[in-house]
């Protein structure tokens, strides 16, 4: 995987992201040995680097935990965003705390379903309800996780949503 994150940086990738199901999955391993080989992937990786935590595509995946068992250990590895799902699973975001250190990459899209789509006004709370956990600095907007099983129509109307929605938060704290 290093190899493989310099190889992305030398061909001019802003951010290098990993996505990583078994932290979650398995998180008594994950302890064991799952911060060390994160730090190894991105040793030496200059730039931004992110991890996506995710609990499997949401149109496959229905029924999600509530929580992360494997979150705060992550304030103290190489990677500088964390990308959670929390709008499928509508997780408690007072866990946001514990990444005191990260950027922490907000899922505000539920890609279980292709319906309903998120008003703007939807994703604009989910932010909202984010930013009571975390500073507007050290958050940043996007899907849950891959858009890969929805049709392209809804994809596109989703993601107009986000953006919308965080153009709406971001007015409010701009005046």
């Amino acid at each position: 995987m290093n190899e493989e994150a310099r190889d992305l940086r030398a061909a001019g990738a802003d951010v290098v992201q990993i996505d990583e199901p078994y932290l979650q999955a398995w998180p008594e391993k994950a302890r064991a040995y799952g911060l060390a080989a994160i730090d190894r992937a991105l040793e030496g990786i200059d730039g931004e680097t992110a991890l996506h935590i995710c609990f499997g595509y949401g149109h496959i995946v229905k029924d999600k935990p509530a929580g992360y068992s494997f979150l705060e250990e992550l304030d103290d590895c190489a990677v500088r965003q964390v990308s959670v799902e929390t709008a499928q699973p509508d997780l408690d975001l007072s866990i946001l705390r514990q990444l005191g250190g990260k950027t922490v990459v907000l899922g505000v899209l539920d890609l279980s379903d292709a319906a309903p789509i998120e008003t703007p006004e939807d994703v604009a709370a989910r932010i909202r309800r984010a930013l009571e956990h975390v500073t507007a600095e050290r958050l940043a907007i996007a899907p849950d996780c891959g858009m890969k099983y929805l049709p392209r129509a809804v994809a596109f109307a989703k993601l107009r949503a986000m953006v919308e929605g965080a153009r709406l938060v971001r007015g409010e704290l701009t005046g």
